[in-house]
């Protein structure tokens, strides 16, 4: 049971300082990954205070978005949220056409679609799978790695490259996908469900993992919306936004009737496992609905619109083909976007993930700042441990699927 709020406002003060200590937790512990750093004090087994300290992967991606034109970056992008870098490509390319005004075909935006919904069963399961590692619980994170391969497999079908496809370009796609493809993804939605309840029978009624999380690191809706707090993290303390409903972008609009927004209300770390389990099955019909309804026709906005580079044949075989192409890799030439800053977001696995575009007017952003949900999340994480023992921030820091790279950006 957590510290009582007497005791605990009295420890925090400084009372019985002779009674504290302090520990570093990470960034060399299993369930930091290398890449956390928390410097915990505590009384006895019980914590007092918690300091998030980041840093351990600070890559420089906003500053290479002023280096790089529209289309290069998605390379970076990829690598933000590593669990499901497509989610990160879609959220940069939303945010870029909506500065350039470009409306993409309906065949791209179901690819997206799917590819989204995909990268969100992903990115669930591995943190549905970790967090349950993290407590001692191997099988089912087995059982989710095995499906997240057959996801990848689907991803180097479409694009040729399994774990950072750097797919999507500026109006569209950089390859059609295929009737392979079609078919990988028709069999992953048939076979995804037994995984499912395979998970399910495993963790849902297990003593142990439920002991663990149940009642642990309560999130209150208050807080969730005071911090800004978005995602299923928000939604399993009753928050009910998701911007694939209360915002449509891509096919969402379209397959509005295809699924539900997920909520519960308790706000711990069982409540939050329960909300990403219960997405999986309603992204599951997100892409069932959109694969049986995958429209026909072009894959990019119309080449005459300048916004996108034109395909290789077409290169090798026209002129103006070869002049544009030509002009959209040059430096000094590329896209003339208006001078002027957006703001575009999506809904991703772990919340909204934005990004603030400011243009002067050349190929590449003068600005390009990110709004990330797990840098947000980690900033709460020291209000939700308050209290509780040690043993207790494996569990809560599994629930809570910090991803490291968007905390240094």
């Amino acid at each position: 049971m957590p510290l009582e709020a007497a005791t605990l406002n009295r420890l925090e003060g400084g009372g019985d300082h002779e009674y504290l200590w302090t520990l570093n937790f990470g960034p060399q512990h299993p369930a930091t990954h290398t890449t956390l750093r928390l410097i915990v004090q505590l009384s006895g087994e019980d914590i007092v205070k918690i300091t998030p300290d980041i840093g351990f992967l600070h890559s420089g991606f906003e500053k290479l978005g002023e280096d790089l034109d529209y289309n290069q970056y998605v390379t970076i992008v990829d690598r933000m949220n590593y669990i499901s870098p497509v989610a990160n490509e879609i959220s940069w390319f939303h945010a870029v056409e909506k500065l350039l005004d470009v409306q993409i075909t309906p065949r791209c935006a179901y690819i997206r679609t799917i590819m989204a919904e995909l990268a969100r069963i992903s990115d669930h399961l591995l943190c549905a799978g970790a967090a349950a590692l993290d407590l001692g619980a191997f099988t089912a994170f087995l059982y989710g790695f095995y499906q997240r391969e057959v996801i990848y497999d689907i991803y180097e079908t479409a694009s040729g490259q399994r774990f950072h496809p750097s797919y999507f370009r500026v109006g569209g796609v950089a390859y059609d996908v295929t009737d392979e493809w079609v078919a990988k993804v028709r069999n992953f939605v048939r076979d995804f469900p037994k995984t499912h309840a395979d998970m399910v029978r495993l963790l849902n009624r297990n003593r142990i993992f439920v002991e663990r999380t149940r009642g642990v690191g309560v999130l209150t809706k208050q807080l969730a919306i005071s911090r800004s707090i978005t995602g299923p993290v928000a939604r399993s303390a009753g928050v009910v936004r998701d911007l694939r409903k209360d915002e449509p972008y891509l096919a969402y609009k379209e397959l509005e009737g295809a699924f539900q927004v997920v909520c519960a209300q308790e706000g711990d770390c069982y409540a939050r496992y329960q909300v990403r389990m219960e997405e999986m099955i309603e992204s599951l019909k997100i892409i069932d609905a959109a694969i049986e309804n995958l429209p026909s026709g072009p894959i990019n906005v119309d080449a005459n619109s300048k916004a996108i580079i034109p395909d290789q044949m077409s290169v090798y075989r026209s002129i103006e083909s070869l002049i544009h192409h030509f002009e959209l890799i040059m430096p000094n030439r590329q896209w003339t976007p208006p001078i002027e800053e957006v703001y575009g977001a999506t809904e991703t696995a772990n919340g909204e993930l934005g990004f603030y575009v400011v243009s002067d007017g050349s190929g590449a952003s003068y600005r390009a700042r990110t709004r990330p949900p797990s840098f947000i999340h980690f900033a709460v994480f020291p209000e939700l441990m308050k209290g509780h023992q040690l043993s207790d921030i494996v569990a809560v820091l599994g629930s809570l699927n910090i991803i490291a790279a968007e905390l240094d950006r």
